[in-house]
């Protein structure tokens, strides 16, 4: 009777959980669900059993057989892939669309928009993933009854039926909307999307990036709406009022989210353009630098909670806004939970946009140049700490050989303007800390919703970012790894590059790449783990325990594991109470991209995007892997890397070994960065 009354328990707690974990172990949305939490329920893979995982499958696109090495070496491998239909979908760089089998990664179907390779996008080749409809008033197994939505590089957005792939005939123009910029191009790939749309209340929202510092007068990144059935045009919002500005443009370049139930879209909008001198755009530049939620049926702006007045500094908003329900000491609260740049988390209430826990307005650094009209304050969060430093000065200056390498790391940031957060631009060159892709970026951070602690990847590094005189912009220039625009329109051109050493490492001191762990209820960061080593860029796979630039996300489980790429060709898992590093999977190249994990007859995987990332300096490739526990009888030899010690394979602390490492980075490193969004 006993044992008849506690399975009868069991039947009505499943009955009652399995509804959510369903949806948790699905992981059709691009973020894991609606408001991008990266969190699943599943719990067969755990602190104890994560390190006898082995590659359950590794697919490969084809791309790197079958396009030019020039025309890959312009890619970013960024997808989340979904888990829909019983199919594993994802898209490339080139926005193919491919079906797998969950079990064998075997491909199902593969769908190709013929993207234009003769272009030059702006932000490079890529497509950060899908968005999944199911719509509710088609009946059952009818054709397009569920979809697939995705923006592409030459800015169309194309639905394809889940199922099989195929076009919906019955969306805009044979399957697909082809967006209008507006205006005429200065190149082909000034005007691209790279995110998924999002879709709620049968409306499919779309943003755009754009070239952010070619010219004042660039396209407007305007966000647009269409029904998800036809395609019809619904509502247009531009993310920039244009009070008294002359020409600039802001958009939505980051992952959207949508609560159904309150029928809002969360928008993450941009820095105006150009990003580094706003003359000609005074003023706060009001829903620029913004997160902003609109009524997803009509367009309508309800609330926007700005994080940056008028920015100079490319600290737009670049990750999803993350949906959460959180104690607050005070009750449970539903929030908007914004990750930026700089390293701030803001928490903002869901209906309203008003911060849960006081924001100071501070002064900041004055002082810019001619023309210019800087804001005398920015907006500080007071109860979540900073999650990187920010600040740094020449005393602190990296380097192996002190009277050389970390001789010219200080000497350049002796001679930059460095006042500290919010410098702004000048003549004399400015050092931004952190840099302009730093903090956090698209992949935003997970939160779990049981022990209410979030969880976010982060990368440090300065900028050196100079302006300079229109006149004498003309033929110049740049050093060696600096990135150049002519910020056309204006009185200055710029030049942004990273502040590195004679051996081309990072003038900050490691870590350079970090995951945090954060109680948000008590504003305390719980922990801090280094992410990523030199093996994949040192001889004899030396692994100095610097960390690598970070700029994908995390996916947490309620295993208590928390999964990650970096910049070095391994997929990683860390215990989630402590951070200490559990587990490596070794890839093929970096896994730039946010993992995700579901559950196939009965068994979870682990899945990332292993494709590298050009902007990152990495090798590049086109692998989508999976991980899963062995079966009986698959033995030890099938499985990936056990850590025993910080730094991997070899743990290296003499010195004479560390400079060959270095040296190796600037073979990697000397190209990198000409610009991370």
């Amino acid at each position: 009777m006993a044992a008849t009354f506690r399975t009868m328990i069991r039947t009505g707690l499943l009955l009652i959980v399995m509804p959510c974990m369903a949806h948790a172990a699905a992981w059709d949305r691009w973020g894991g669900d609606d408001g991008g939490t990266r969190y699943s329920a599943e719990t067969q893979i755990t602190a104890a059993n994560v390190t006898s995982l082995i590659k359950a499958w590794d697919y490969r696109s084809g791309d790197i057989a079958r396009r030019p090495a020039a025309l890959m070496a312009r890619t970013k491998s960024e997808a989340t892939p979904l888990f829909v239909e019983d199919s594993i979908v994802f898209c490339t760089p080139f926005n193919e669309v491919i079906a797998l089998d969950p079990g064998t990664g075997a491909q199902k179907w593969r769908f190709d928009p013929k993207v234009s390779t003769n272009q030059r996008p702006a932000n490079r080749y890529t497509c950060r993933g899908l968005a999944y409809w199911r719509d509710p008033q088609a009946v059952e197994h009818a054709v397009c009854g569920s979809r697939l939505f995705m923006g592409t590089n030459d800015a169309r957005v194309i639905a394809l039926d889940a199922r099989t792939g195929t076009p919906c005939g019955d969306f805009g123009t044979h399957g697909e909307v082809r967006l209008d910029p507006g205006i005429s191009l200065a190149w082909p790939g000034e005007f691209q999307i790279t995110s998924p749309p999002v879709i709620s209340h049968g409306v499919i929202v779309v943003g755009s990036s754009i070239a952010d510092n070619f010219r004042i007068d660039a396209p407007k990144g305007t966000v647009r709406a269409f029904d998800a059935r036809s395609g019809r045009p619904m509502w247009n919002w531009d993310p920039l009022r244009h009070d008294g500005i002359e020409a600039a443009q802001a958009n939505v370049w980051a992952p959207m989210s949508v609560d159904d139930k309150l029928g809002l879209v969360f928008l993450p909008t941009s820095s105006p353009s150009p990003d580094f001198w706003g003359g000609k755009r005074p003023g706060n530049n009001a829903d620029a630098d913004s997160v902003v939620a609109l009524r997803i049926e009509t367009g309508e702006r309800v609330w926007s909670f700005q994080t940056v007045h008028h920015d100079l500094w490319d600290y737009d908003l670049p990750a999803q806004p993350t949906l959460a329900r959180i104690d607050t000491g005070a009750g449970q609260r539903d929030v908007v939970i914004q990750a930026t740049k700089q390293g701030f988390i803001f928490v903002l209430d869901r209906a309203t946009g008003a911060p849960i826990w006081p924001v100071e307005e501070r002064p900041v650094p004055q002082g810019g140049v001619e023309g210019e009209q800087l804001s005398p304050t920015q907006p500080f969060p007071t109860h979540v700490p900073a999650l990187i430093p920010q600040k740094i000065d020449a005393s602190q200056a990296f380097g192996l050989v002190p009277f050389w390498d970390r001789a010219a790391c200080r000497t350049q940031l002796e001679r930059a303007r460095n006042d500290g957060l919010y410098t702004p631009p000048s003549l004399q060159g400015t050092a931004l800390f952190p840099m302009t892709g730093g903090g956090v970026n698209w992949g935003g951070v997970a939160f779990d919703p049981d022990r209410q602690i979030l969880y976010a990847n982060t990368s440090a590094a300065v900028h050196i970012v100079t302006l300079i005189a229109a006149e004498r912009a003309k033929g110049f220039h740049p050093p060696p790894g600096y990135e150049f625009a002519p910020q056309r329109g204006g009185p200055f051109a710029m030049t942004r590059g990273l502040a590195r050493s004679q051996l081309g490492a990072l003038c900050n001191p490691p870590p350079w790449g970090s995951m945090v762990a954060v109680d948000l209820k008590a504003g305390k960061i719980l922990w801090r783990s280094t992410v990523g080593t030199t093996e994949d860029v040192a001889p004899l796979g030396i692994a100095l325990h610097w960390g690598t630039p970070l700029l994908s996300g995390v996916l947490v489980t309620a295993g208590r594991l928390v999964f990650t790429g970096a910049m070095d060709a391994y997929l990683r898992a860390f215990d989630a109470a402590s951070g200490t590093e559990l587990w490596q999977g070794r890839l093929p190249v970096p896994g730039t991209a946010n993992p995700m994990t579901y559950v196939w007859k009965g068994e979870q995987y682990i899945a990332i995007v292993a494709g590298g990332h050009s902007e990152g300096g990495t090798s590049i490739g086109d692998s989508i892997i999976a991980f899963r526990l062995p079966h009986a009888d698959e033995g030890p030899s099938l499985r990936s890397r056990t850590i025993d010690r910080p730094g991997g394979r070899f743990a290296a602390s003499a010195a004479a070994v560390a400079l060959i490492a270095l040296f190796m980075i600037a073979v990697g490193w000397r190209r990198r960065h000409r610009r991370v969004s």
